[in-house]
């Protein structure tokens, strides 16, 4: 079994950082992901503020590919606008600090 501690080397580095010298948008989401999976709900929040929102996003579109389920275009669009801006918000902020 996989050690959560042993999780971090296998993390893939962001290319984009090491290259440019700046993060992208997805910078943050592997340890955020290992924060939650560790139970560091706050501090994944801190890592990645998008974890949550494409947590539903994703368990919605899971969940409408079994399940048929009423207005579910309407959810996942709406969680998709949420998620791509908190993500798009982030990086700028990311960027003017």
């Amino acid at each position: 079994m996989l050690l959560l501690t042993d999780l971090e080397k296998y993390m893939l580095p962001c290319l984009n950082k090491k290259l440019l010298g700046i993060e992208c948008m997805g910078c943050g989401l592997q340890r955020s992901v290992s924060l939650l999976i560790q139970g560091e709900f706050v501090a994944a929040f801190q890592m990645y503020p998008a974890i949550y929102s494409l947590i539903a996003l994703c368990v919605s579109v899971a969940a409408n590919v079994f399940f048929k389920f009423k207005h579910s275009n309407k959810i996942i669009t709406v969680l998709a606008i949420v998620t791509i801006s908190t993500i798009i918000i982030n990086f700028t902020i990311k960027l003017i600090n």
